[in-house]
């Protein structure tokens, strides 16, 4: 049924007539009868009684008001809920990463957004790096990616965010003789807790690899960070990273420096109203700029 007609019906009832009815409505007389009348043959039942001077609602007329009314009541609660998801009080942001930036710059950036908008829930779904990114936004799975610059992203949208200055954090006793900065030459020579798995990952640290150097292969970051603490080995991290989740660890420089480009991507188009916001936020703009 058309909604402008249950609009109608419902004026009708409210107002106690058609000429009243029509006035509130802004329309004709005749074209509101002529409403009704349509409205009434296409549910094939009478839903007024004008015998009388008034019109009463028949016995169908006021089963259909009960639909009626809720059916609007519903409308304006779907109104509602859209111009709060577009005024960015309310609704839900898809964000896609993967371990790398789990912890950093990902913590941040939700802090930032989360403290402009704390109406939308953000969710944060990880996969296997910078492909992974991709696929779940080509897929639809997540509106915004945080990955490496420095992959492909060939048909997306990229945004630069900041460098992530990558270093070696080991426990002291491992680096009671290393130098500040660290070769690399030296650091293919200590023993390493990385994550092998990760092509990213692994391409960025492949001039640190020596024949033997990496002791332990594993995804889990926290993990990596319970084995430096306890000197099995050491890993390269964001700084900031080693710094705040790596307490008591020696943290030294690379030499050349190792820096790593992060940023944003997402799919080609107008982004959403949140997506727009995450950006901004990210980038510290204002919404349109």
């Amino acid at each position: 049924m058309d909604l402008h007609l249950v609009t109608y019906f419902v004026a009708v009832i409210d107002h106690g007539g058609i000429t009243k009815a029509a006035q509130a409505l802004y329309i004709s007389q005749p074209s509101l009868s002529q409403a009704i009348r349509t409205f009434e043959r296409r549910l094939g039942t009478t839903l007024f009684d004008r015998t009388g001077r008034r019109l009463t609602l028949t016995e169908d007329g006021r089963t259909l008001e009960v639909a009626a009314r809720r059916i609007l009541a519903d409308v304006e609660r779907a109104k509602s809920k859209v111009a709060a998801v577009r005024e960015l009080e309310a609704g839900r942001i898809q964000i896609v990463t993967y371990s790398a930036f789990s912890i950093h710059p990902v913590v941040e950036l939700v802090r930032r957004f989360r403290t402009r908008h704390p109406g939308i829930m953000v969710a944060i779904s990880d996969s296997d790096g910078p492909a992974g990114v991709h696929s779940a936004l080509r897929r639809g799975e997540a509106e915004i990616g945080v990955t490496d610059l420095s992959a492909e992203h060939a048909g997306m949208i990229t945004v630069p965010l900041l460098e992530q200055e990558m270093v070696l954090a080991l426990h002291p006793d491992l680096a009671a003789e290393l130098p500040d900065p660290v070769p690399r030459e030296i650091v293919r020579k200590v023993p390493l807790v990385i994550d092998l798995g990760s092509p990213a990952d692994a391409a960025k640290t492949g001039e640190l690899l020596g024949s033997d150097n990496v002791v332990v292969d594993c995804a889990h970051p926290t993990a990596i960070w319970e084995f430096v603490m306890r000197g099995t080995g050491a890993t390269v991290v964001p700084r900031q990273v080693a710094e705040k989740q790596i307490p008591g660890a020696t943290v030294l420089r690379l030499d050349p420096p190792l820096h790593r480009p992060v940023g944003l991507v997402l799919r080609a188009g107008e982004p959403s109203p949140a997506a727009a916001a995450f950006i901004s936020a990210a980038t510290g703009t204002k919404p349109g700029a």
